[in-house]
């Protein structure tokens, strides 16, 4: 039976008296990618929210690689072994570029699968932040940002690893270098989700995929077996 990495089950969401998320449900498998779609408000970020315990579910759990997370602060999540790349990038402008990833830095679980994430295996991943190590994270590019993000989120030694839409704001070029990123994460048996609005983006890259339509799960499905089905993708995601 395939191991489940990261779980949410069940799961009611509110802000405030906002319902946001209602019954959502799906599976990340270990070392695959699920790409996670949906049209703006739809409830994506949220999904990443209540899995990093940055908001607490009215109903449901969430569960990494059998242990259950509800509850738990986004320290201890962490301490689980999850990871977010938080939509915006959010990282510490005042500091370097190193001390960015410092901060950040775990070490990884006993009997890890996954090789150690420290700051030369993220320079080598990234050779752009390698030349700016010593820069303050201000005065980076957009797309620099977003790698120090990656990297930030890396040295955590995460077993599983949420983005929540990394390619927002980038130029083309450098979508193309964050995604090439990606998949090299993917790659090396890392589980991912994978938040993005662009679903052209996510059928190129991820193994499943869930669509979020107003908080509610619409569509669990491969990329292969939505185009064999010819799901009608515009009334969930619009025009793309």
């Amino acid at each position: 039976m395939a191991t489940s990495a990261l779980s949410l089950k069940n799961i009611d969401a509110y802000y405030g008296d906002s319902h946001v998320l209602t019954d959502v449900s799906f599976e990340l498998g270990e070392a695959r990618m699920l790409g996670l779609l949906g049209r703006n408000g739809a409830g994506k970020s949220t999904c990443m929210s209540v899995t990093m315990g940055l908001l607490a579910p009215r109903r449901g759990e969430v569960v990494v690689f059998g242990d259950k997370v509800t509850g738990l602060s986004p320290e201890m999540v962490a301490a689980q072994g999850v990871a977010l790349v938080p939509q915006g990038r959010r990282i510490f402008k005042s500091l370097t570029v190193r001390e960015n990833l410092m901060v950040a830095a775990r070490k990884p679980d006993a009997g890890s699968k996954h090789a150690p994430w420290i700051a030369e295996t993220v320079f080598a991943m990234f050779p752009r932040l390698a030349e700016r190590h010593k820069q303050i994270a201000a005065h980076l590019s957009g797309g620099e940002q977003q790698m120090l993000a990656i990297g930030r989120a890396l040295m955590g030694n995460p077993r599983v690893l949420l983005m929540d839409e990394p390619s927002e704001g980038l130029a083309p070029q450098i979508v193309a270098e964050v995604m090439a990123t990606i998949r090299k994460l993917k790659e090396s048996g890392l589980s991912i989700v994978l938040v993005e609005q662009n679903p052209r983006l996510v059928f190129d890259v991820a193994d499943d995929i869930v669509i979020l339509n107003t908080g509610r799960v619409a569509v669990v499905s491969t990329p292969a077996q939505l185009d064999k089905d010819g799901v009608d993708l515009t009334q969930h995601l619009g025009v793309f």
